[in-house]
């Protein structure tokens, strides 16, 4: 049984132990702990810690909140009849979803804090990690937990729309066309995240995999700023050889199975973080600042 001390920062230098072992006591020992802490939520107390950071959560999304978006009535009364739109999606039903990602969400950053490799980087490289990975790790818990939504396409008013009609310019509200007077998310970007569920539910990942999965995607060295680049890079490769050695001995006749995880890797990877937070949590509660939400809720900040 590998040890903490594996999993101890050695620096910008990287420096480390080489006992491959230590992503997978460090990964399977949260996952087992998550595991154990949702079977235990069935006890009330368990169940109030759940339901008060839940609610801690939906206090600091509406601390930011702003007004809902348009109706999908009132977007296809103003499309005119060339429809020169852009097809946009919004969920269904917004409430579940919402409600269900914010589930996911708790679970997922208690995830993060219990594996003992992420604990001892430096607090700068936690925030970097955490920034970058919070929506694909979501995205995953959402696949792990078979958590599926469906969507109803609107309409976004065209430029001439918008002239027309005095609404402002949806470039000029916020980055990548995420504004407050977008109705929804791009229906191509819907259909990435849709994407990526049915390909993981197709394959039928385990708990394992997904643990290593995440280990994968939490453990990023491709990113800015990082003190512990070397160290985060080592990780990295643990967490992929831990996945494909664990493939190997229980798919042994499944050749392709590791490729299939990492092309899900692939696109999880493609799919926009801000996508993510638009088309779970500002349906029904208006524009959030995703990244105050995370601090909060992690640090206390």
């Amino acid at each position: 049984m590998a040890t903490l001390e594996g999993c101890r920062c050695r620096g910008a230098s990287g420096r480390n132990n080489n006992n491959s072992s230590s992503i997978l006591y460090s990964i399977l020992k949260s996952n087992s702990l998550a595991s154990a802490e949702e079977e235990e939520m069935q006890q009330q107390q368990q169940r109030r810690q759940d339901q008060d950071q839940q609610q801690t959560l939906q206090h600091l999304l509406h601390k930011s909140a702003t007004s809902a978006p348009a109706s999908a009535h009132e977007l296809r009364a103003q499309a005119c009849s060339c429809g020169s739109t852009r097809r946009r999606g919004v969920l269904r039903t917004p409430q579940v979803t919402c409600k269900a990602a914010s589930a996911v969400l708790v679970k997922t950053l208690r995830f993060v804090k219990n594996v003992p490799c992420f604990r001892e980087l430096p607090e700068d490289d936690q925030l970097v990690l955490i920034r970058s990975g919070w929506a694909p790790l979501l995205v995953l818990g959402l696949a792990q937990d078979r958590v599926d939504f469906e969507t109803t396409e609107t309409v976004e008013p065209s430029m001439l729309q918008r002239i027309l009609t005095g609404l402002p310019d949806r470039e000029s509200d916020g980055p990548a066309g995420h504004s407050r007077g977008a109705a929804g998310v791009s229906v191509v970007e819907i259909e990435a995240i849709k994407a990526f569920l049915r390909k993981c539910w197709s394959v039928d990942i385990s708990t394992k995999e997904y643990a290593y999965l995440k280990g994968a995607v939490l453990f990023n060295p491709d990113l800015e700023g990082l003190r512990c680049l070397h160290y985060i890079q080592s990780l990295r490769r643990e967490a992929h050889q831990a996945l494909k050695e664990h493939v190997r001995l229980i798919h042994r006749e499944d050749t392709t199975r590791f490729a299939k995880l990492l092309i899900a890797l692939s696109m999880l990877r493609a799919i926009s973080p801000l996508v993510v937070a638009q088309l779970f949590f500002k349906p029904v509660i208006g524009t959030v600042n995703i990244e105050e939400v995370l601090m909060e809720m992690f640090y206390g900040k």
